[in-house]
């Protein structure tokens, strides 16, 4: 019974004999526990009826209590406290070599092992209880979870935040991770040609949105390699930058990472525009970002790399209101909830029901927070005191 089960499994397919016939018995646990428990029974109950002969024919009627006491202890330690601790400690040991010897023995006995199964079956039946063999045993989501977190030294530790973050693309959508869409950097098509060059030649970017006005009209996306191609023909206006854009890919902003790496990859692409029931824009994600959630930041040190944590020399961090609160966590070790706003600012004003002044104090979920700067309803920079 103390067998690790998928240990087990995994033994049974490499073809371990004393596995396959543990594996075997323990689809009938009743069965077992009937045949473990008669012979048990029997080996005690015959143990204690030679006791009481010996003792009557050596000290009498007073040596009844002397066998009884003797017994007791003898059966306690050698027989019930020591060896199932050791087998406790040492399940396979046991259970293997014990499997080759009770396979048999329940062929031979089964008929009494029945007889016992059965009548305890009705009695429990009786009692509201039914025996289920076949029960469920796969593991859940959380359950999951903890099997990885609690491995210790058997899973490394990015091996682990790998794992983690692969079970967690199913509970997490697109509008959690992905860039708000006043963060997007794109191109727009009212502008002078001249500046969409120069914008376009200096892009850190793989992929630019291509808009009219605003980013609501979307009209697709720029890859680099095409605008270099064109920037080096000397043939460049906005007609050559419309024949060259690929065109737009919207997605819900209520799919799974999972579904929308699956997606991404039936779809041979690599950037997706998010749009709520509305039609309306909310941000974009590609797919980094859902690699990212998987095997962590491509840079290391976020104080360096990223703009939207920087830690001071004071032992503060200075974060960005628009970053989205995995990301936060991710970076940072922390567990801010997830469940509600997607991205700082939102949870600070859902936390204060209110939209903060700059200066504003607060304690969030165990952070000490200061209000940096506020602009356009919203809080834009957030300084997180060291802890």
């Amino acid at each position: 019974m103390r067998l690790n089960k998928y240990r087990l499994i995994h033994l049974v397919k490499s073809g371990h004999l004393g596995a396959k016939m543990a594996h075997t018995l323990l689809k009938k646990p009743d069965r077992l526990i009937g045949l473990i428990l008669l012979g048990n029974n029997f080996i005690n109950i015959f143990a204690s009826s030679i006791a009481t002969i010996l003792a009557l024919r050596l000290y009498g009627e007073s040596g009844i209590a002397i066998a009884a006491g003797l017994l007791t202890f003898i059966i306690l330690i050698f027989s019930e406290v020591a060896p199932k601790t050791w087998a406790a400690s040492h399940p396979e040991r046991l259970a293997f070599f014990a499997s080759i010897i009770y396979t048999p023995l329940l062929k031979l006995l089964y008929p009494l092992v029945w007889v016992i199964n059965t009548l305890s079956n009705l009695l429990l039946r009786m009692v509201g209880i039914h025996v289920q063999h076949d029960t469920d045993t796969h593991l859940h989501h959380d359950e999951l979870r903890t099997v990885v977190t609690e491995a210790g030294n058997l899973i490394p530790d990015e091996h682990k935040g790998m794992l983690l973050g692969i079970l967690d693309l199913q509970q997490a959508t697109v509008e959690d991770i992905m860039t708000p869409i006043n963060d997007i950097h794109g191109v727009d098509l009212d502008d002078d040609i001249d500046d969409i060059k120069k914008q376009l030649l200096n892009a850190s970017y793989s992929n630019l949105p291509v808009f009219s006005t605003n980013m609501d009209s979307i009209q697709g996306f720029l890859r680099t390699k095409d605008i270099l191609q064109l920037a080096n023909s000397g043939d460049f206006s906005h007609q050559q930058l419309l024949d060259i854009k690929q065109p737009p890919y919207f997605i819900p902003n209520n799919t799974s990472l999972y579904k929308q790496l699956i997606n991404f990859q039936q779809n041979k692409q690599r950037f997706a525009f998010v749009v709520n029931e509305y039609g309306s824009i909310l941000g974009l994600i590609t797919l980094q970002d859902l690699l990212e959630e998987v095997i962590g930041e491509f840079t290391t040190d976020f104080s360096d790399s990223s703009p939207d944590i920087q830690k001071k020399a004071d032992g503060s961090i200075l974060v960005s209101g628009n970053i989205t609160i995995r990301e936060l966590n991710r970076s940072m070790g922390w567990k801010l909830p997830t469940n509600g706003p997607k991205t700082l600012n939102g949870l600070i004003i859902e936390y204060l029901e209110s939209i903060p002044e700059q200066g504003t104090s607060l304690k969030l979920y165990k952070h000490s927070v200061e209000i940096v700067l506020t602009e356009d309803n919203a809080v834009k920079l957030a300084k997180f005191q060291s802890s």
